[in-house]
């Protein structure tokens, strides 16, 4: 599988991990603990801040401005996730890719994707969405991605950094995933390989098999 950047796309650096040979279950005891942990400090922090105070949210809701989206009406799933937890809306473990995909992006203030490698058709791009990009979402809505940076394949779009597609999510019965990083547009090469490589580690302590992964950059 390729990953390509489309010419029309303005923010050319994006995290990309392939996982193979991975068991997804329900989260172990350990990590629902710390995942819970983190929700709760995350809270406290929060208590006085303002979205835009954080880096990475504000980086991004400057992201979809850029190509016309309005983030307030369209917010960054990073983003989401600050509200609910802010409220005290803390998330319910769904599955150990799942809640490892939360966990990284409310930990690096970045949107993430994680999608079945196999329900992936052909070669994967990033691209801006026009009138007729849509798909359903996790939500259970249609989602239209006229203007959006999101992912797709030779099916069509399937993921993105406001909310991901039913078609490509993970469950239980996957075995290989792709895991696209939306990194800060502020973000040099060496951290984000720095990061590849901490969130890679610590999903294959969790799921077992290999990965490889790099920075998606084109100049």
């Amino acid at each position: 599988m390729k990953v390509l950047i489309d010419e029309s796309v303005t923010l050319k650096k994006y995290g990309i991990i392939m996982y193979n040979d991975i068991s997804i279950s329900s989260s172990p005891q350990m990590l629902k603990g710390r995942i819970r942990l983190f929700q709760e400090s995350l809270h406290l922090d929060l208590e006085d801040k303002d979205m835009k105070d954080i880096p990475g949210v504000a980086q991004w809701r400057s992201v979809f401005k850029e190509t016309g989206i309005d983030p307030s009406r369209y917010r960054p799933s990073v983003e989401a996730l600050y509200r609910r937890i802010k409220k005290g809306q803390f998330l319910e473990p769904f599955n150990s890719a799942v809640d490892l995909n939360n966990f990284f992006s409310m930990k690096y203030e970045i949107p993430f994707g994680i999608y079945d490698a196999e329900k992936i058709v052909g070669d994967v791009t990033v691209a801006i969405g026009d009138e007729t990009s849509s798909y359903e979402g996790l939500n259970g809505r249609e989602i239209t991605l006229a203007k959006m940076l999101h992912t797709r394949d030779e099916v069509g779009p399937f993921g993105s950094p406001f909310v991901d597609s039913r078609r490509t999510a993970v469950s239980e019965e996957s075995t290989s995933a792709l895991h696209v990083v939306y990194f800060k547009p502020s973000m040099k090469s060496d951290e984000c390989e720095e990061m590849l490589a901490a969130i890679s580690e610590m999903f294959l302590q969790v799921h077992g098999g290999t990965s490889e992964y790099w920075v998606l950059d084109e100049k």
